[in-house]
């Protein structure tokens, strides 16, 4: 393992599906919900959900790439939503549910592009709408939004139709990438 952390900011859909399947990537040590890619100075969640500041729901990774690859987050991101709905996932719908990669540099730029050509083209049947665009700010969400799942699980009928069939398709489809339990 290296000192070295990556970030990486994605958004797909809910932060509270993409931020319960993150905190389960083996090299994977943080992972801050937020909000990013507007044109406001300021987000929260009653603003951005106004869907007038044009911030998507994020969440950042922080993660090891010596023990997962930018490359295997992407493959994990755009197999657990479903990136060919502009504007939507599920019955979330609106400029904060878009897919969308915000790179930090410009070889998450290219990995990004190339992933979404080569990879996520081989698991949805549909064209790919995910925007990738530079990073510029995070404006971390709400306290209770972080480790919402972990927190409230099955008792919110949200998590147990929505967030748990994208879960258990990330631990059915990578567990070879699950943390390993102590």
């Amino acid at each position: 393992m290296s000192n070295q952390l990556a970030l990486a900011t994605l958004g797909g859909g809910c932060f509270w599906c993409v931020e319960a399947i993150f905190e389960q990537v083996e090299g994977v040590h943080a992972v801050m919900s937020g909000y990013s890619g507007g044109d406001k100075a300021t987000a929260d969640y009653k603003t951005v959900c106004s869907g007038t500041t044009k911030h998507a729901e994020v969440v950042q990774v922080s993660f090891d790439p010596s023990v997962t690859s930018y490359q295997e987050i992407l493959e994990i991101f755009f197999t657990t939503h479903d990136p060919t709905t502009p504007n939507r996932q599920g019955n979330d719908v609106g400029p904060q549910y878009r897919s969308v990669v915000f790179y930090h540099d410009e070889a998450q730029k290219a990995i990004a592009e190339e992933t979404k050509a080569d990879y996520a083209p081989k698991v949805w049947d549909s064209p790919i709408v995910t925007e990738i665009a530079p990073f510029e700010e995070l404006f971390p969400a709400e306290e209770y939004h972080h480790g919402y799942y972990s927190k409230v699980g099955e008792r919110n009928p949200y998590c147990t139709f929505v967030i748990t069939p994208k879960v258990s398709k990330f631990r059915k489809l990578f567990s070879h990438k699950m943390k390993v339990k102590s």
